[in-house]
């Protein structure tokens, strides 16, 4: 079933607040965006991969699902488990409601992770790359430049699907 009306080009969020509310809420206008071209793609097309490297829609779902995770709760909070495989494959019995879902959740434990930051110059507990614990300041942007690159993939991807544009 796809979505009879185009969504609204929705405009980044206006706010004049503190800088983790302000960092938290791009990241929210950001994550709602790449849900947002998910919403309605009908199966095969919400799996079927729109570039020769092999991005779908739920791969996009799934990759940024594990690497919230993985900055937030194992980086950050240093969660006693391995990081989370931000590379996996959507296999056959993954839907679309499903990793849509494993999204949200992963949003909401990053979000518990970052309100409960008192000081964002504080580093983490690890990296994920060869370098020192990075402060929540530095997670909060990376993951504003992440999900806002694989949001503009997904613009591009809806648009081949069935020629949604907006954000």
């Amino acid at each position: 079933m796809t979505t009879s009306e185009p969504r609204p080009d929705l405009r980044p969020p206006g706010l004049n607040t503190d800088e983790k509310t302000t960092l938290l809420t791009f990241l929210n206008y950001l994550r709602e965006a790449v849900l947002a071209k998910a919403a309605g793609v009908p199966e095969p097309a919400v799996r079927t991969a729109g570039v020769p490297s092999g991005t779908s829609l739920l791969q996009l779902i799934k990759h940024l699902t594990a690497v919230e995770l993985n900055w937030f709760v194992w980086a950050y909070a240093g969660a006693e488990r391995e990081s989370w495989d931000d590379g996996g494959e959507v296999s056959a019995d993954e839907n679309a409601s499903d990793l849509a879902d494993a999204y949200r959740e992963a949003i909401a434990r990053a979000d518990e992770v970052v309100l409960a930051c008192t000081d964002l110059d504080r580093p983490g507990a690890r990296s994920l790359r060869e370098t020192p614990p990075p402060s929540m300041r530095w997670v909060l942007v990376h993951m504003i430049e992440e999900t806002a690159r694989h949001a503009g993939h997904a613009d591009i991807l809806r648009e081949q699907i069935d020629g949604s544009v907006g954000r």
